[in-house]
């Protein structure tokens, strides 16, 4: 087989790459070591920033979001002195809109199907060959026969645990990691959300996040130990301490019910550098992970996405590689400031082991700086709303 463009991993990252390079009538191939029902069936954050959402329409697949998305101008933010509402509309012109991952990632696979895209389902032992010459060349096996791609380019969007990073020899990587001593024990239940927007919530007790995913679809989150495991927690359990951690009006409006799906996740900060070796490039989860807190996952990926695609437009439209060479260092800028922005609004919510009685008398004052501050306030909904690319 021959491509130009080989894409590991057939998550949203690397079906969008894959969909804008089509727009603009470059080939690829997509490979995915599950099927694509099990891609469908991972639940994960839903707000979109403004990049995010802009892409969208320039892939042709933003007509069932428009629809279908709920935007919102604004969050809340709870504490124990009480709960302030950030504007982003009015603080920077920009909202961001609410649509599930799983919805993104759907409308993106009926888009690569209708174009008569190329995805490999269930592909075992991927292998990425003379990534550092220019014919590299990816191996797979599937059904027991061994099948060779030969392209230009390789994409890996094959998150943490793939293939692609692992490619880029140990004396070029530098990796930078943070864990969290904490995770977000999370519930999707099918109950009305208990605010139009998303609260987030710093309490004695922990954070909390009241999240959605449509008007009968709700997602809420609580801080929990990293030993919790989601059996410890019954229904019941959950949304009493949820209760616990909002503030009381919140509370007393909040709609429980069966949980349809509960997880825990672990909370970590990673960046990989660089994020190109010759002919190799990682985008998204592959190169950096950030905590949920402010929803950058999924933004951060698109915007790696957003600096390859045009760097392999300018090579193949205009015979240029400045957009290749620079790849790395134009992608890994932004990465850069949405890590910032993850851990400091995870450090501003959290109630962390360590605390001293000045750590969260700090921790107060920032948020009363937050809350009183329209600068501050501004530089939050900038970064929320995503900065520009």
């Amino acid at each position: 087989m021959r491509t130009q463009v080989v894409i590991i991993g057939g998550g949203p990252s690397g079906l969008l790459l894959s969909q804008l390079l089509h727009v603009r009538g470059i080939d690829s191939i997509v490979l995915e070591r599950k099927t694509r029902d099990y891609v469908l069936g991972r639940i994960r954050a839903g707000v979109l920033e403004r990049g995010l959402l802009d892409l969208m329409r320039e892939a042709g697949i933003a007509d069932r979001m428009e629809r279908e998305g709920h935007p919102h101008d604004g969050t809340s933010i709870a504490h124990p002195g009480g709960m302030f509402h950030i504007d982003f509309k009015a603080l920077t012109g920009h909202s961001v809109m609410v649509y599930g991952q799983t919805e993104v990632t759907r409308d993106l696979y009926d888009a690569r199907e209708k174009a008569d895209g190329r995805i490999e389902f269930e592909v075992e032992q991927v292998e990425i060959h003379d990534a550092d010459s220019a014919k590299p060349h990816v191996t797979f096996r599937r059904d027991g026969t061994e099948h060779r791609i030969d392209c230009d380019f390789v994409a890996g969007c094959d998150g943490y645990h793939g293939v692609s990073r692992q490619a880029i020899p140990l004396a070029v990587r530098c990796e930078y990691e943070k864990t969290y001593p904490f995770g977000w024990l999370g519930i999707l239940s099918e109950t009305p959300p208990v605010n139009d927007e998303l609260i987030y919530a710093n309490s004695e007790r922990g954070f909390a996040l009241c999240s959605m995913r449509n008007e009968n679809l709700s997602r809420y989150y609580i801080q929990c130990a990293l030993s919790d495991k989601p059996e410890d927690w019954t229904d019941a359990a959950f949304w009493q301490e949820l209760k616990r951690r909002l503030p009381g009006e919140v509370a007393e409006n909040l709609v429980t019910g069966p949980s349809i799906e509960k997880s825990i996740a672990p909370l970590r900060s990673f960046v990989c550098e660089p994020m190109r070796w010759g002919r190799l490039f990682l985008c998204g989860d592959a190169a950096h992970i950030v905590p949920p807190t402010g929803a950058k996952g999924l933004n951060t990926a698109a915007s790696d996405v957003h600096y390859l695609y045009n760097a392999l437009r300018q090579f193949y439209e205009e015979r240029d590689p400045e957009g290749i060479d620079r790849y790395s260092e134009r992608a890994l800028a932004r990465v850069w400031k949405a890590e910032r922005f993850s851990w400091w609004f995870s450090s501003l919510l959290h109630r962390y082991p360590e605390q001293s009685a000045f750590d969260l008398r700090m921790q107060r004052a920032e948020l009363e700086f937050l809350k009183s501050n329209r600068a501050a306030q501004t530089a939050m909904a900038e970064n929320y709303v995503g900065l520009p690319y």
